[in-house]
């Protein structure tokens, strides 16, 4: 119904932002990857989502359509409602969470707070062909990623770091290099580590 919402940022959280519109204002959930690319106290363009529940009308805002298609995608997952893919958001960008689910990267999905095994594993079987097919991703080569991925990550591990912190860092190594193999894998996250 509200697809899109362009109007002057009266108040920006973390959580929420509301936006002047015509002297309406809107009240907006949003992600941390939303709330940290907005600017303050601008004319902004949020894309939408509402939920409708019986007790309650929510909007959720996203600064890119891609965020929005991948939060439709997770709340059409079973055991996935709004917060959690708004969680899921806040703590992946809408690319990672296509790669994990791409590569079948349970591990990732499951470290989510609010999703266990038997969700992470419901995501993937219900999204793995969409994302695929939506957002063009190769899966051949995500599951080649992800086994040199998991290789690094399990070496990391070993050397003593961080599983999530190595993850972010060796994700970003994978999108700027992503035909990297595990050697320079871990070389070049050591330095970054």
């Amino acid at each position: 119904m509200i697809t899109q919402i362009k109007g002057r940022l009266v108040e920006k959280n973390p959580t929420y932002v509301v936006v002047d519109c015509s002297g309406v204002g809107y009240l907006l959930h949003i992600s941390l990857n939303t709330y940290s690319a907005l600017p303050e106290n601008e004319a902004i363009t949020l894309y939408s989502h509402l939920s409708v529940k019986e007790d309650a009308h929510t909007l959720y805002g996203f600064v890119t359509k891609t965020e929005r298609e991948v939060f439709r995608l997770l709340i059409s997952v079973s055991g996935v409602g709004p917060s959690i893919a708004r969680t899921m958001l806040s703590s992946m960008t809408s690319e990672e969470i296509q790669q994990a689910i791409a590569s079948e990267n349970i591990a990732l999905i499951q470290s989510v707070k609010g999703i266990g095994a038997k969700t992470a594993q419901r995501v993937i079987i219900d999204l793995k062909d969409k994302i695929l097919k939506t957002f063009n991703i190769e899966p051949i080569s995500a599951v080649q990623n992800n086994t040199t991925k998991e290789e690094a990550l399990s070496a990391l591990e070993v050397l003593g770091f961080n599983r999530k912190q190595s993850d972010k860092v060796v994700n970003v190594i994978l999108k700027e290099t992503p035909e990297a193999n595990v050697e320079i894998l871990i070389k070049k996250a050591l330095k970054s580590l």
